[in-house]
């Protein structure tokens, strides 16, 4: 658990050193979670933190599963719902393996 408040953190400043703004932090709703939520001028950035030791067993890009992302694409439409006017909005993911981080941009999904 103290890890992967550790990689949100991490991601968290890494994204907003690259000029995003953190919206919200470990948003839950019934059926999913968004670790991170942040903007990106007027998009919506929903964000994926994925932290593994090392690339064994495929990765950290390897654990957003179908399944995980189908959670990630609940949870975004719940928290737009809120919303009284939607903005444009993409699902991101930072990787963090060892001590690389990779960010990846539109990783998947969509809020359609």
């Amino acid at each position: 658990m103290e890890r992967g408040k550790a990689a949100e953190a991490a991601a968290a400043v890494y994204l907003s050193k690259q000029g995003l703004h953190l919206v919200e932090r470990n948003w839950r709703c019934k059926g999913g979670e968004i670790d991170l939520i942040m903007r990106d001028g007027a998009a919506l950035v929903f964000v994926e933190v994925r932290a593994r030791k090392n690339d064994r067993f495929g990765g950290a890009a390897a654990s957003i599963t179908a399944t995980k992302q189908g959670r990630l694409v609940h949870a975004a439409r719940l928290y737009l719902a809120g919303l009284a006017s939607p903005p444009p909005c993409r699902f991101d993911a930072v990787l963090l393996e060892g001590d690389r981080l990779s960010w990846l941009k539109n990783a998947f999904g969509e809020t359609g």
